[in-house]
């Protein structure tokens, strides 16, 4: 979860925006303002001129991280585009988050085994792998193949699920998509949604094929726009996994959040000009996603979580993968667990009631947890945390024999 915006679908960019033609130069180019509804937000004039169009950022201001020094929020504060200052900042934190008071943290499992590496993908970008087993002498089970959703990453939160998986007797492992975390490329840029699926379908490839899990039985775990990757790998690779768990995931944007159709193709077109150019205000989402207000503070501490303005050609892409995905659902068969928080505004839980219909696994659950928001596993109260994760450990061992 990014520390103040998860954005699991692009909503704050395409309504927050209005488009309207501004009077034409002599020259006859058109000009566009782009106008965000926000009364505190900043103009700007967009040119479609001749002449090189500008990477534009609005950069807002990161507010200050409570209880950490001048110096460490002057680290944090950094530009983040590149993947080196990435793991340079999380480098620097790993020690502060590790002391974090979340019961993902407190009670985390002290005897799991975990290992980082990098792995150079098709594309020649360095992608970062990590691995949490079992302790000595635990056999394991399965493996558990985590799919991360826009913005995060695989090292702040997720670390605490892991391990709590992974004393259950399965080995847990996560990658990074390329431009998020500690992977290389253009932080929070996303120009191709299918880029990430054969990301996560070559990475997951090679792991699968580790000595400790070859030949075991083998689970996505999709949390948010990571459940629409996940969904996208199994419809890519229908007999290489044995089962599928999402979390809140993002798998079709519900019509009245969709932008008008005119605003959609003006979306499209300006991302042809400026595919990495942020525009956009973001919507602080953290109150919406984490319902404790103790947990949401926390957030804050994901410290190379992407929390910037949406690129235009991330958005784009964020809206065909749902559209497509939306067509597709009928065609998922695997063994398929769906868990929403009730009262989630960030991603509709009547969408994962959608899936769960529509979808053509005759092996398929849903649970829906009542008042809960976003995050259900980083955001609600320790006892739904826990809940949360029972259920889904539950659902492995249902579906996986020790080998």
């Amino acid at each position: 979860m990014p520390n103040n915006s998860l954005i699991s679908t692009f909503r704050p960019t395409v309504h927050q925006i209005l488009l309207r033609p501004h009077r034409p130069d002599t020259s006859g180019s058109s000009t566009f303002r782009l106008k965000p509804y926000s009364k505190n937000s900043v103009s700007l004039i967009l040119s479609t001129g001749e002449g090189r169009l500008p990477d534009l950022k609005i950069m807002a201001k990161k507010k200050p991280i409570e209880g950490v020094s001048d110096q460490m929020n002057a680290i944090a504060s950094q530009n983040l585009d590149q993947a080196p200052a990435r793991r340079r900042v999380r480098l620097a934190f790993t020690q502060v988050q590790e002391q974090l008071d979340h019961v993902l943290f407190k009670m985390a499992p002290t005897d799991i085994r975990t290992e980082e590496w990098f792995e150079t993908n098709s594309k020649g970008q360095e992608i970062f792998c990590k691995s949490w087993l079992p302790r000595p002498g635990v056999r394991i089970k399965a493996a558990v193949c985590f799919v991360h959703g826009y913005g995060d990453t695989c090292t702040f939160f997720f670390e605490g699920i892991a391990k709590k998986i992974a004393a259950a007797g399965y080995g847990v492992y996560a990658i990074d998509h390329p431009g998020f975390g500690l992977s290389e490329g253009l932080h929070g840029y996303i120009p191709k949604f299918s880029d990430i699926v054969d990301n996560v379908i070559e990475q997951y490839t090679k792991i699968k094929g580790r000595p400790e899990v070859r030949g075991m039985p083998r689970f996505l775990l999709g949390q948010s726009m990571g459940g629409a990757v996940a969904l996208k790998v199994h419809l890519k690779e229908q007999r290489e996994w044995d089962g599928v768990v999402l979390v809140a995931p993002m798998c079709k944007i519900a019509e009245e959040m969709k932008p008008p159709e005119p605003l959609q193709k003006i979306l499209i077109f300006l991302s042809r000009l400026m595919p990495k150019a942020k525009l956009v205000p973001q919507k602080d989402l953290a109150e919406l996603a984490f319902r404790d207000p103790q947990k949401r503070k926390l957030a804050d501490y994901n410290v190379i979580s992407y929390s910037d303005q949406t690129r235009l050609k991330t958005a784009v892409e964020l809206l065909n993968a749902t559209n497509e995905l939306e067509s597709e659902v009928e065609k998922v068969s695997s063994p398929l667990l769906i868990l929403h928080g009730a009262a989630d505004r960030v991603t509709d839980p009547n969408i994962s009631k959608f899936l769960y219909e529509k979808a053509a696994s005759k092996d398929k659950s849903l649970k829906l947890y009542e008042g809960s928001y976003h995050c259900i596993l980083e955001g609600e109260s320790d006892e739904r945390i826990f809940q949360v994760l029972d259920d889904i450990i539950a659902w492995l061992d249902a579906h996986c024999s020790v080998r």
